[in-house]
């Protein structure tokens, strides 16, 4: 059974809404300063995640590959472990760095509403929170403090919201974790039957308990993290792919939108056609925009007490 949808959704159906911002990231309301989330458990998570990846180099490493006797398993593992890590972690940094898609703060005044230029019987929608004027499928966020377009949750993981701004950036570190927890997993394998094979002293620089203690963490590890960033990942392309986001899903809201195409929304979530730019963390994603939504600096004056503003009616 569906959730109940929030009132305020039955006056979007009787008038017009004020349309989402139709910017593609990396626009970030034209600003290029770097954004961070100061939460003490996001950056605890955040820290955390990224020793976690450190300890799997650590053991993949020094445990299994420097001592192995075959120099070419050595460096082809290495090598592929090694750029699928620095590429989950640039994913991590830049989903943690980018401005989500926060909607610019206090611009619920008067001044701005008519510098929007809305036909007569559009409804905007103030948040008591942050004193902003929401874009359609826009959601105010406990953790961030500001309201994010197409929200999707916040993930404490990356100290961040997944938004319409940094979501590929998301589904590329959950992409890449699953990556090499699955290389990990495979390579404990093999570890452990070579172990078998050979004196289990000359299969490690480690002594016998400590080898087998460090590869039970990392099996535990990258069993954990391959079932869980899976998952994510899973999630995340199916709410592109349905044009849907998470937050949209659990309240159960009728969409008011027209739903994009699985493969149109693809492009727009990763940046344009299919290339190997989708797979890099370091490219930006392209910014369009037409002179119908382009985002008005918001003009000076009083924040407004209405949280529903219904555009009158020409008589």
């Amino acid at each position: 059974m569906r959730s109940p949808v929030p009132r305020f959704r039955d006056v979007e159906r009787q008038a017009g809404s004020l349309p989402p911002m139709q910017c593609v990231p990396p626009c970030h309301d034209r600003q290029n300063t770097m954004w961070f989330v100061r939460d003490a458990c996001g950056i605890v998570c955040a820290v955390i995640t990224w020793l976690l990846v450190f300890f799997a180099e650590f053991v993949v490493l020094f445990v299994m590959l420097l001592p192995s006797k075959n120099l070419t398993y050595s460096l082809v593992n290495g090598t592929i472990f090694n750029s699928l890590a620095f590429l989950a972690l640039a994913s991590h940094f830049r989903a943690m760095c980018t401005d989500p898609g926060a909607v610019p703060k206090g611009n619920a005044t008067k001044e701005y509403i008519e510098s929007l230029q809305l036909k007569p019987g559009q409804v905007v929608y103030k948040c008591p929170k942050c004193c902003s004027i929401k874009p359609d499928r826009a959601h105010h966020c406990s953790v961030c403090k500001r309201c994010i377009r197409k929200m999707d949750h916040h993930c404490p993981w990356v100290n961040n919201c997944v938004g319409e701004n940094n979501q590929k950036y998301f589904v590329l570190f959950t992409m890449y974790i699953a990556l090499i927890s699955l290389h990990a997993l495979v390579m404990v394998v093999f570890h452990f039957l070579y172990c078998f094979e050979d004196d289990w002293t000359k299969c490690s620089t480690f002594s016998p308990p400590a080898t087998v203690i460090l590869l039970i963490l990392l099996c535990f590890e990258g069993l954990l993290f391959l079932i869980f960033t899976s998952v994510m990942f899973g999630t995340q392309v199916h709410s592109i792919c349905t044009d849907e986001t998470g937050i949209e899903r659990l309240k159960g809201e009728d969409p008011t939108w027209e739903r994009t195409p699985c493969w149109e929304a693809m492009k727009l979530a990763f940046g344009g056609p299919l290339s190997l730019a989708w797979f890099s963390p370091f490219s930006d994603l392209s910014c369009r925009t037409n002179g119908s939504t382009n985002i008005p600096a918001p003009p000076q004056g009083e924040i407004i007490e209405e949280d529903i503003i219904e555009i009158p009616l020409q008589h």
